[in-house]
C-alpha cells in the first residue's frame, strides 16, 4: 500500500508538471451600439443603426502556449472576427480572419507564421488617440493602419524599452473576385513580387513617453483590375505620446506614396490627440485628423471626441461624437473614405457603445 501510495504521489506530480508547461486561453471582446449619422447617402438622408466593432472589433480567439525547455516556447493564435449585430463573419468570412498562427520564441524574440497584423497595427495603435479604433480613428483615413497579412513570416523582439517588428508576406491575401466568385490571392509561381507585402519598425517606450517609426509596402495584385505586380504603395510612419499627471498628449504622420490601383497618389495624415483620465473610471479623449491630398485640394478633416466610462475591468461603455468636413469634393466619412457620404458632403456621427472583454 505505501509503494502504490508512493507511485501514485509521484505520477499526480508529474501529471501537474506537463499541465504547467502548457496552457490554452480562450479570450474575445463583444462590442456593439447605436450609431446615428447625417448624410449617410447621396441625397444626404440620416441612419440611425445598431453597429458592431464601433471600439474594438468583436472576436473571440484561441491563445496556447507550450514550454519547450531552455527557455524556448511554440505558441500559436487563432482569432476569429464577428459581426456582433448579425452574427456573421468578419474580414471577408475568414473563420480565423484577425489571426492565424504558430510560432517559436525564447529571449532574442518571437517568430511566427501565418495571417498576422502588419507592423503599422502593431505598433501604431499605442499612439492613436483613438486607439485605431474601428470607426472614427485614423482608419477612417487609412485602412491599412489596421492592416492583416496572409502568407507571413513575422519577427518581433523586446529588449527592454526597445520593441522591433519585421515581416515578409509571400502573398498578403488581396480579394479577387473572378465570374460571381470571390477569393483571395496566393503565391505565384513565376512571380515572387506579385500581391507581396514586407514592413517593419520600432518603437521605444520608457517612462512616461514613447515614440515609434514604422515602414511598409504592398505590391499590386495581378487579377485586381487595374492592378499589376510592379505597382507599389509605400508607407512611413512616425508617432508620439508623452504623460504627464493625469493628462496624455499623442501626435503622428503618415506618409504616403503609392500607384496601385488605377491612379497613383501621394498624401500624408497628421493626427494630434488629447487623452485625460477624469477619475479611475472614467476617461476623455478629445482628437483632429488632417489629410493632406498632395495632388489635388481634396484636404479633409475630422474632429472626436469620447467619454469612456468602465463599469468593471472587463465592461465598459462609449460615448463617440464625430464630425468630417470635406473639401473640394473629397468624400471622407467618418466610417471611411466613400463610405454612406456623397462627395462634397460633411458628415456628424454619434455612437454609443458596450463592450465586453473575456
Amino acid at each position: 500500500m505505501k509503494k502504490q501510495f508512493i507511485l501514485s504521489a509521484l505520477l499526480a506530480g508529474a501529471h501537474s508538471i506537463a499541465m504547467a508547461q502548457s496552457s490554452v486561453t480562450l479570450y474575445g471582446v463583444a462590442d456593439i451600439g447605436i450609431e446615428y449619422l447625417n448624410h449617410a447617402n447621396s441625397s444626404g438622408s440620416g441612419l440611425v443603426r445598431m453597429a458592431s466593432g464601433n471600439v474594438s472589433g468583436s472576436r473571440w480567439g484561441l491563445r496556447g502556449v507550450e514550454d519547450l525547455g531552455s527557455g524556448m516556447k511554440a505558441l500559436y493564435v487563432l482569432e476569429s472576427g464577428f459581426e456582433l449585430d448579425s452574427g456573421t463573419a468578419s474580414q471577408g468570412g475568414r473563420l480565423f480572419g484577425r489571426q492565424a498562427y504558430v510560432g517559436l520564441e525564447n529571449s532574442w524574440g518571437r517568430v511566427t507564421l501565418g495571417r498576422q497584423q502588419n507592423a503599422l497595427y502593431d505598433l501604431l495603435i499605442n499612439y492613436d488617440p483613438m486607439v485605431l479604433a474601428a470607426r472614427y480613428s485614423a482608419f477612417m483615413m487609412d485602412s491599412s493602419l489596421l492592416g492583416r497579412y496572409d502568407n507571413t513570416a513575422k519577427y518581433t523582439g523586446k529588449f527592454g524599452p526597445v520593441t522591433a517588428v519585421a515581416l515578409y508576406s509571400f502573398a498578403r491575401g488581396t480579394a479577387i473576385s473572378s465570374g460571381g466568385t470571390s477569393s483571395f490571392s496566393t503565391e505565384t509561381p513565376g512571380n515572387s513580387k506579385n500581391d507581396r507585402a514586407f514592413s517593419g519598425g520600432f518603437e521605444y517606450a520608457s517612462g512616461p513617453a514613447g515614440v515609434t517609426a514604422i515602414y511598409d509596402q504592398q505590391q499590386g495584385t495581378s487579377g485586381v483590375p487595374g492592378q499589376n505586380s510592379s505597382q507599389t504603395d509605400r508607407r512611413i510612419a512616425v508617432a508620439g505620446n508623452v504623460s504627464f499627471g493625469n493628462s496624455t498628449v499623442l501626435a503622428g504622420y503618415r506618409w504616403f506614396n503609392g500607384d496601385i490601383g488605377l491612379t497613383s497618389a501621394r498624401n500624408d495624415i497628421y493626427w494630434l490627440g488629447y487623452r485625460y483620465q477624469y477619475t479611475p473610471a472614467l476617461t476623455l479623449t478629445a482628437a483632429g485628423y488632417y489629410f493632406n491630398n498632395r495632388r489635388s485640394g481634396a484636404d479633409p478633416w475630422s474632429l472626436v471626441a469620447t467619454a469612456n466610462y468602465a463599469l468593471s475591468k472587463r465592461t465598459d461603455a462609449f460615448l463617440t461624437i464625430g464630425y468630417a468636413r470635406n473639401k473640394e469634393g473629397s468624400n471622407l466619412g467618418l466610417n471611411g473614405f466613400g463610405s454612406t457620404i456623397a462627395s462634397g458632403a460633411n458628415q456628424t456621427g454619434v455612437t454609443l457603445s458596450m463592450r465586453h472583454k473575456f
